[in-house]
């Protein structure tokens, strides 16, 4: 069965996603077969992680911790059989990957700085935030609601700076163990909630379901270098396919289906404009996830540091995402003066400073200056 949130309200739907129809160019819409998958995707699970989860529950001695122990340490001897198996598959790269494009991706996004901070708070999440498609396992957690908010993007901050580092997506990289350690949450999660007498499974398909993650993952790769050249960062065309070339490893590596892992800018533009065109409209959780996000500095400011850091907020996302999304999302708009500042910063240093012999070294100690900077200002230390 179609659960009822999908295509709910087709109107909302293809006047929200019509930049990115434009964008996608010739032949966007989705075709019959392109359909059926949307639909069936609402109710496939990330099955290999799902059947792990059960395992465990099912055998005594074993635990999550073990699992999460298991991950952190490598390869061991002595290892139960459904961790061996797990973890065999996940090392054996796939066919597709490419070790070169995986460096320049990353480091792409490091010397893209503060932009690629601003962007995925204020551009991605955010405007993930304006559909009610994928919010409601975020509320049932507590994840990214109140007081949570600043902590998990916090945590979010710290698992991209590792999915970036560098060699941190080679096997044992940081970036590599975090996302595995993500990927057991999320199937944690949909298990829970699965179970869960009160969850929509008619309305909403699976908690956590093949769809939504494809269209998470869309917002880290495709909708990230719109939003950055919209704040004027140079973004050239072998680093932008080599930061999708990044992403999907990571979706691959977060269980999201081979099928939806968009290995181009146009087919990731075609395939967010697909999942937005079909997704609900903005709902309570919608609004109350985004006045957080909105506030999330409200703790750890005060007086006219803490005005600023909401003007600025609304400013940034008024840029990125326009009057119709902040209207969706029950947010005030407001003059676009910091992204403006931000277009106006990008003309010196990312379109002035690194096309210079250097400058992409120069860009990177000013993205990690600027990395450390910002914790300061959230009262905490990035790790090392």
């Amino acid at each position: 069965m179609v659960p009822t949130r999908f295509g709910a309200d087709r109107d909302w739907g293809e006047r929200a996603a019509r930049p990115l129809r434009l964008l996608a160019g010739a032949g966007a819409r989705p075709t019959e077969p392109e359909l059926a998958a949307l639909e069936a995707g609402l109710n496939r699970r990330d099955e290999p992680a799902a059947a792990l989860i059960r395992a465990i529950r099912e055998s005594p001695g074993l635990t999550i911790r073990d699992l999460h122990r298991l991950i952190a340490a490598g390869p061991a001897d002595d290892v139960p059989e459904i961790f061996a198996d797990f973890l065999a598959t996940v090392r054996t790269p796939p066919a597709w990957l490419d070790n070169g494009l995986l460096a320049r991706g990353a480091e792409a996004c490091r010397a893209f700085g503060m932009d690629a901070g601003l962007v995925l708070a204020y551009g991605s999440l955010l405007g993930g935030y304006r559909t009610g498609a994928a919010l409601e396992p975020l509320v049932r957690t507590g994840r990214l609601t109140g007081g949570e908010t600043l902590r998990r993007i916090k945590e979010t901050s710290i698992w991209w700076r590792a999915v970036t580092a560098p060699g941190g997506l080679a096997p044992d990289g940081p970036g590599f163990r975090t996302t595995l350690h993500v990927r057991v949450m999320h199937a944690l999660v949909n298990a829970s909630l699965e179970a869960d007498p009160t969850w929509d499974h008619a309305g909403r398909g699976l908690p956590i379901n093949q769809y939504d993650q494809a269209s998470t993952l869309g917002v880290f790769s495709t909708s990230f270098l719109l939003h950055l050249r919209l704040l004027g960062v140079r973004v050239p065309r072998d680093d932008a396919r080599a930061v999708m070339h990044l992403w999907c490893y990571v979706g691959w590596l977060l269980g999201v289906d081979e099928q939806w892992l968009p290995h181009t800018e146009k087919q990731g533009r075609r395939q967010l404009y697909h999942f937005l065109s079909y997704d609900p409209p903005p709902d309570g959780n919608s609004v109350a996830l985004a006045r957080a996000l909105i506030d999330m500095t409200d703790e750890v400011t005060s007086g006219r540091r803490r005005t600023y850091e909401r003007e600025r907020a609304l400013s940034v996302s008024t840029w990125l995402l326009g009057r119709a999304a902040m209207r969706d999302l029950g947010l005030p708009c407001r003059p676009p003066w910091y992204g403006l500042a931000r277009v106006a910063a990008n003309a010196l240093f990312s379109q002035g400073l690194g096309r210079l012999p250097g400058g992409r070294s120069l860009l990177l100690a000013r993205g990690e200056r600027q990395a450390r900077a910002q914790f300061a200002r959230w009262g905490d230390t990035l790790p090392a």
